[in-house]
């Protein structure tokens, strides 16, 4: 059976909108600059939508875009354009969100969830969207690769296994149990109908996978997955 990389994606600030790749290398953490910066308040929790120990929900940080350009990450949002480290980002931020904020990259916590990089497949999204009437658009789910497939949650069938990709290899090595995230307008994507409800009721609140690197490389849209 053969999968190609139909889509990549890489979210440079941790739940802000993200970029849309053609090709991108690898390293030991993941896509290189993926979910490096997160938005942190002043007892160390990141801006998410909902709250935990490591979590603060602040819904407000869906409304800005990071993009990566040569000069490094930029966060644009409904007022202007920061460059990632100025002064006047963090300063948004803590207005907008009602607390003291500012962007952080990655130190001792890691901003990763629990894997390095996700990916699901076209056949599951399709899935989904004839069987709630919905609209699976994937940036809900936030994942690095989207993945051409013809058999739904195939891709469930690949934990412990090793995929070639491009260059580099991963190991599969869990769903992702989907939150209440996947139920917000974000990243450009609208979400007019919920889509947790159906998947904690008929998917156990789950759909896409987690991966980890197992060797460094470049991937690029089109690449032929080869499972193993």
């Amino acid at each position: 059976m053969s999968y190609d990389v139909l889509a990549i994606r890489r979210y440079p600030v941790k739940s802000m909108g993200g970029e849309s790749l053609a090709s991108v290398a690898l390293d030991g953490r993941g896509l290189t600059g993926d979910r490096w910066w997160a938005v942190t308040d002043d007892e160390g929790h990141l801006a998410s939508g909902k709250s935990s120990r490591r979590f603060r929900r602040r819904d407000g940080v869906f409304d800005y875009q990071a993009a990566t350009g040569p000069d490094g990450v930029s966060v644009t949002g409904l007022r202007g354009t920061w460059a990632v480290g100025d002064p006047a980002l963090d300063e948004e931020l803590a207005t907008v969100l009602g607390d003291r904020c500012r962007v952080a990259e990655e130190s001792d916590t890691p901003h990763q969830d629990a894997g390095s990089v996700s990916l699901v497949g076209t056949a599951s999204l399709a899935w989904c969207g004839d069987r709630w009437d919905l609209d699976p658009d994937p940036r809900r789910l936030r994942v690095n690769l989207v993945v051409e497939t013809s058999e739904p949650f195939v891709e469930e069938s690949w934990v412990g296994r090793d995929i070639a990709v491009g260059t580099a290899r991963l190991r599969v090595v869990q769903r992702v149990e989907r939150c209440r995230m996947i139920d917000l307008a974000q990243d450009g994507a609208e979400a007019p109908v919920r889509w947790l409800k159906p998947l904690a009721v008929e998917r156990d609140m789950s759909l896409a996978m987690y991966a980890d690197v197992s060797r460094p490389g470049t991937i690029s849209v089109g690449d032929e997955i080869v499972v193993s």
